[in-house]
Parts: structure tokens; C-alpha cells; sequence
């Protein structure tokens, strides 16, 4: 499988991930979607969701071969963490 190019900065990558997640995905998660991985394209919006990370981004990827793939994990801040302490969308 050929490797896709990033075509954004690292800066309108996160910002066009992060409007699509706020605005179209977030108002639409369940409770039970809490630690979920959302794999977005921030070019069509297109998304997938799964307990596995790796799994979400295959779904979309399989969709969407040409993707610009941005994740988050639903209630928090980030995907991974480093360190003691997990940053959730409330701290």
C-alpha cells in the first residue's frame, strides 16, 4: 500500500480536524463512545470510530484510500498521553 503525502501543515491539519471533530462528530457521540478513537478526513469530512485506533483508521482508509487522516479519542484532548496523568476535554 503506497504511503499518502500530508497536504496541510501541521497547524491547518489539526484546525480542520478539529472543526470537523467539534462541530459535525462530538454532537452526535454517546456516553458509551467515551475513549473511542475517531478517525477523521479532513478533506470530506468522511469518519470512522472504533475501540482500536488502528482499526478506525483501516475503515476510513479502506473508504477514503486518498485520505488526510485525523484522529482524536472521544473525551479527551489527545490520542496518547505521556506521563501520570490522562488530559480529558474537562481538565
Amino acid at each position: 500500500m503506497p504511503s499518502v503525502q500530508p497536504r496541510y501543515s501541521m497547524e491547518e491539519f489539526a484546525e480542520r480536524g478539529d472543526l470537523i471533530y467539534e462541530r459535525y462528530i462530538k454532537p452526535h457521540l454517546r456516553p458509551e463512545d467515551r475513549g473511542k478513537y475517531v478517525s477523521i478526513d479532513i478533506e470530506t469530512g468522511a469518519c470512522e470510530i472504533d475501540a482500536n485506533d488502528t482499526e478506525s483508521t483501516h475503515r476510513l482508509r479502506a473508504r477514503v484510500p486518498d485520505a488526510q487522516i485525523w484522529a482524536r479519542r472521544v473525551g479527551y484532548r489527545a490520542v496518547r498521553h505521556f506521563g501520570g496523568r490522562h488530559l480529558t476535554d474537562e481538565s
